[in-house]
């Protein structure tokens, strides 16, 4: 069975090597780098989740989808869209309900960082902030009950910022589990990387 993992905003690929290495070899992982698929399109969240939807159309069996943050939207997303499709899903540091104020304050944040910080994750700062703008109104509250598959949520000890809405996306999926990884922030495969690998491995049957 695939496992898919979904990188976040500011990361890419490379950001899960670590967690995979933990993972262990025999499992069949892959690790899209989302920001390719933006290649001579609008760069905009409808457009990745298109592209997300259209790569996930090569699988014929239910997959495993391990998304963080932004990666962890789309998962949902998805998951909401083709329950039929997904056998697991592990949702790091997601939001279902956009919070409109975190993401107008990354944005100014945005504005005011070098261009430089932005040249090794793949997009440009333009498209960060556009791509950041365009997911503002992004609310999946009401259909969370289409998800029928096994859940588990998952959030750093320190992700201040997401622990709440990943508290409340827990508890209104009735077979999702919720894991806080110790000692760990928002970019949970970065900063805890072999804690979320066997944790990812056990949940998945991997």
């Amino acid at each position: 069975m695939k496992t898919i993992l979904l990188h976040g905003l500011g990361q890419t690929s490379s950001s899960w090597k670590n967690t995979i290495n933990t993972m262990g070899k025999s499992a069949d992982i892959l690790c899209p780098n989302l920001f390719d698929w933006f290649e001579d399109k609008e760069v905009c969240y409808q457009v990745l989740y298109l592209a997300f939807s259209e790569y996930c159309k090569q699988f014929s069996e239910p997959v495993n989808i391990c998304g963080l943050s932004l990666g962890g939207i789309l998962a949902l997303q998805y998951g909401i869209e083709n329950p039929d499709k997904i056998n697991s899903l592990a949702l790091v540091a997601t939001q279902y309900t956009m919070p409109k104020k975190l993401l107008q304050f990354q944005n100014m944040l945005f504005r005011f960082m070098p261009k430089r910080t932005f040249e090794s994750m793949g997009l440009g700062k333009t498209d960060f902030i556009n791509l950041s703008k365009s997911m503002i109104n992004l609310d999946f509250q009401k259909e969370l009950k289409c998800i029928n598959s096994p859940v588990m949520v998952i959030c750093g000890e320190k992700d201040a910022a997401n622990k709440q809405a990943s508290l409340q996306l827990q508890s209104q999926l009735p077979q999702a589990e919720l894991l806080v990884i110790k000692n760990s922030g928002h970019e949970v495969n970065i900063d805890a990387p072999e804690d979320l690998g066997k944790a990812l491995s056990a949940f998945f049957n991997l």
